[in-house]
């Protein structure tokens, strides 16, 4: 009996993936349809509300968050961004990538901040939740963007929901070691002055842990945009669109553009989201 030198694939994985796939495309595709009704919607109502406002209400909306949550030294930095990103050409497609970041960023939170804290008091869903963290953290865009394709068709809605399975698990794991790394005596004196579980959640657990919670919104906001590139290549539009054309006809002009406009909304984004987590 000779041992087996692995030269002839005994799985069929990809074979089964494929089958399974083209049942739910077959099958069940109406269904996803609905489901894709919903988040088309919601999403050409935040594109339509970005870029029918007035360019400068916009402008003042995000000087007014940094002078709260930053400071009055960034708000000039903020201003001047998107000054430049207008006089680039790029404001319309920079409202259209804020509207799929909002709402992707916006969906990550209600789910992944919940199972960030379900998975922070217990060890069990925590232990249920890793592997499934680790499969949407670094199984390549690529390998989804397909089945999500196949789904939902192409365009802004895939892009989307591509980004919602690739930006989830930063929010999740730092909800959960935010909730961890309460210390047990503030947890044991709510509990011993009579508050009940929600009451310790709500009061004691998450303030304490706003700080880490944000960050995890920080680093989804930074992931989401990161995909942006990516979600173009199935047609959704936004900034990753001028990388994309300039790419396809080496247009390095077009695409550093793009690339620069991309940088500076990443950076107004991150500036106001992390001064939002240190002022609890």
């Amino acid at each position: 009996m000779s041992w087996y030198t692995f030269d002839e694939k005994i799985i069929p994985l990809d074979s089964w993936i494929q089958i399974g796939v083209d049942i739910l495309v077959e099958d069940y595709r109406d269904f996803f349809q609905y489901i894709k009704m919903p988040i088309e919607q919601s999403l050409e109502g935040l594109d339509w509300l970005f870029n029918a406002v007035n360019p400068w209400v916009i402008i003042l909306f995000f000087a007014f968050a940094t002078v709260k949550y930053v400071g009055k030294r960034a708000t000039f930095f903020v201003v001047l961004t998107f000054v430049l990103i207008g006089l680039l050409g790029l404001w319309e497609d920079t409202m259209t990538t804020l509207s799929m970041v909002v709402l992707s960023v916006l969906f990550c939170a209600i789910v992944g901040i919940p199972l960030g804290i379900a998975s922070g008091r217990s060890n069990r869903v925590e232990t249920f939740l890793r592997p499934l963290l680790d499969v949407m953290q670094t199984t390549p865009a690529f390998v989804y963007l397909i089945p999500v394709v196949m789904l939902f068709s192409i365009g802004t809605v895939s892009g989307v929901i591509a980004t919602i399975v690739f930006a989830m698990p930063p929010i999740v794991r730092l909800t959960n070691l935010g909730i961890r790394q309460v210390h047990p005596e503030l947890v044991e004196a709510g509990e011993a002055f009579g508050a009940t579980t929600m009451q310790v959640l709500i009061k004691v657990q998450i303030p304490q842990a706003w700080p880490s919670i944000m960050a995890g919104v920080n680093q989804t906001i930074m992931m989401a945009l990161s995909m942006v590139v990516i979600a173009a290549l199935i047609g959704a539009g936004g900034l990753g669109m001028p990388v994309f054309q300039g790419l396809n006809n080496l247009n390095i002009g077009m695409a550093t553009t793009g690339g620069i406009g991309i940088v500076l909304l990443a950076m107004v984004l991150d500036r106001i989201t992390q001064g939002m987590g240190q002022k609890n």
